[in-house]
């Protein structure tokens, strides 16, 4: 027995441990009425709708049959909801292949999710707190307990080699014995959406390793972390995702995450004054990502902090220095110019100086030009990302190859939208705490998400930035409250786990590549049609009294019949 421990204590170095957080659903601060679930009728099952969240806490009512479409190498969704007044120890389902004739889209393309449930409460009103519909669960297994209510979800995966045709196949639940089967179809149209790695829509979500790492108490950039990170990250690329998000000094936002964001870089300066910089970290942060599919574009944040602080370690005195300089001082010079010189040489060797940029958001003008000076004379080759919300009219927005302006910017007229494509320049939009809607909240409604898509088409945008695809709150499981900002600002996907939001957000992203696809083939009286649709999306200011399913849901019908 003795031999067996030793041996265990030595192989414990080479075994992928880490933590493995409390994912458990909080109590519903508002419980369903009794009398409702006296009237269900034991166990239910029937298919949803994606643009409802439903309720744990009351009964939900489906239909028997569902038909849905899709594009060769599209990504969809359905969802199905299980009622029940009775406890359920042992709930599992299954979907059968879809099969057309003898054409099979096997069982494999098909991922499955049982939805789970997060605090949160209205941007308006932090005192009101309820549980909501969001986390979708890859479990095989679950307990449901009686009087409640837990949807499931589809991500129905289509493959290119899919021959059009209307392919029928069986969703089936098992709960203690009991089995329960809804039929669906799925129309497969006989057009092809490509992989995400070649969509042109430009998807820049900022990605947070560091959260990663405290969530599940692993070293931060040990082979664990990466290990963990590889299905998150791989699911961004699957997304469309194409910017890596590098942090190159301390604390860019003034630590404003719960996980603050670190220098990837470290700077020291040499005993005779000379300085010297680590790019280990941030190499293998980089290939890491590009291993995961993310290979378009490295952003790395900022030459313009938010409280103009920079850390250094001084050999001289053994100690970290902080200097404070705003971009048109001569200490600030003095400190980034060798900096930046010594990173493109780097970056130039990696091959990744054509796909860099020094990414600067929402910072003042005037501060944003004196640093663009100071990339100049250390580079001419340096391009600029940022993001602003404020007039960009001016010099510096047009020479900044990725510019993002917020949804309630002034709409750039087609002649500026021309100029910047002209010169190969990205243009896209951003939503963050505001707007209320449309976004990408967990009190959004789902369909607000997939709007965002046909904005961005709408307005002639090269795609959509978010500030935070993971910067996780303590318990991102079972709150998305935060003390700032709206529920659900700070991350579009859970630990092990996808959302209702950003399943809804990829299908605005498809949407966009579909008609760009299609674009140049349509008749006249089809683009008078499409332009007449797009109306509804080309807007600075959201009408709140339509809904965005009621926009989204005829957008999806008239192109899914072209």
């Amino acid at each position: 027995m003795k031999k067996l421990l030793l041996l265990f204590v030595a192989l414990l170095p080479m075994m992928q441990i880490w933590a493995q957080p409390d994912d458990s659903e909080w109590a519903d601060p508002k419980p369903g009425d009794q009398q409702t679930w006296n009237a269900q009728k034991g166990v239910t099952l029937g298919w949803g709708s994606t643009d409802v969240r439903y309720s744990r806490s009351q009964p939900a009512k489906g239909t028997a049959s569902l038909r849905f479409k899709a594009w060769r190498g599209e990504r969809v969704s359905a969802q199905a909801v299980l009622s029940t007044n009775v406890n359920l120890e042992k709930v599992s389902f299954n979907v059968s292949d879809l099969k057309c004739g003898s054409q099979v889209i096997s069982t494999d393309n098909i991922r499955k999710y049982f939805v789970r449930y997060v605090m949160t409460d209205w941007h308006n009103n932090k005192k009101d707190s309820f549980l909501l519909a969001d986390r979708l669960a890859p479990l095989e297994v679950m307990s449901v307990a009686a009087n409640t209510t837990r949807p499931l979800w589809l991500d129905v995966r289509v493959p290119i080699t899919a021959k059009a045709g209307l392919y029928k196949g069986t969703l089936t639940l098992q709960a203690d014995g009991k089995k329960l089967m809804l039929p669906l179809q799925l129309q497969v149209l006989d057009h092809v959406l490509p992989a995400p790695s070649e969509w042109g829509f430009h998807l820049d979500l900022w990605q947070n390793p560091y959260a990663v790492a405290r969530y599940y108490q692993v070293p931060l950039w040990s082979q664990q972390h990466f290990d963990i990170m590889r299905p998150l990250m791989t699911s961004y690329a699957e997304a469309g995702g194409k910017v890596i998000t590098c942090s190159i000094i301390q604390h860019p936002w003034n630590s404003q995450t719960f996980d603050p964001f670190e220098s990837m870089i470290a700077k020291m300066k040499q005993i005779d004054g000379s300085w010297k910089y680590d790019y280990t970290v941030f190499d293998r942060w980089v290939e890491f990502m590009m291993s995961c599919g993310i290979r378009q574009q490295i952003d790395c944040y900022t030459l313009v902090p938010w409280q103009y602080k920079f850390d250094y370690y001084d050999c001289a005195t053994n100690s970290t220095k902080l200097v404070e300089c705003k971009p048109k001082e001569a200490a600030y010079r003095d400190l980034i110019l060798p900096f930046l010189r010594d990173f493109a040489h780097h970056l130039k060797q990696k091959g990744w100086f054509d796909i860099t940029c020094i990414a600067m958001d929402e910072r003042p003008m005037d501060q944003l030009e004196a640093a663009w000076k100071v990339v100049q004379e250390a580079d001419p080759g340096y391009r600029i990302e940022g993001a602003a919300n404020y007039n960009i009219e001016g010099d510096i927005a047009g020479r900044m190859y990725d510019l993002s302006v917020e949804f309630s910017y002034d709409l750039l007229k087609p002649e500026a939208l021309a100029q910047r494509a002209a010169k190969g320049q990205k243009i896209t939009f951003y939503t963050c705490c505001v707007p209320d809607r449309p976004n990408t909240f967990t009190f959004s409604d789902p369909a607000e998400s997939a709007y965002l898509g046909w904005h961005a088409l709408a307005c002639g945008y090269d795609g959509y930035l978010r500030w935070a695809f993971n910067s996780w709150q303590k318990n991102p499981c079972q709150d998305s409250r935060t003390p700032r900002w709206p529920s659900g600002d700070a991350n579009l996907v859970y630990p092990g786990e996808s959302s209702i939001r950003m399943e809804r957000l990829v299908e605005g992203v498809q949407a966009y590549e579909k008609i760009k696809l299609l674009r140049s083939h349509f008749t006249e009286a089809q683009n008078q049609q499409l332009e007449e649709l797009l109306k509804s999306f080309r807007v600075t200011k959201y009408d709140e009294n339509v809904p965005a399913a009621d926009l989204v849901n005829k957008a999806k019908e008239w192109l899914n019949n072209q």
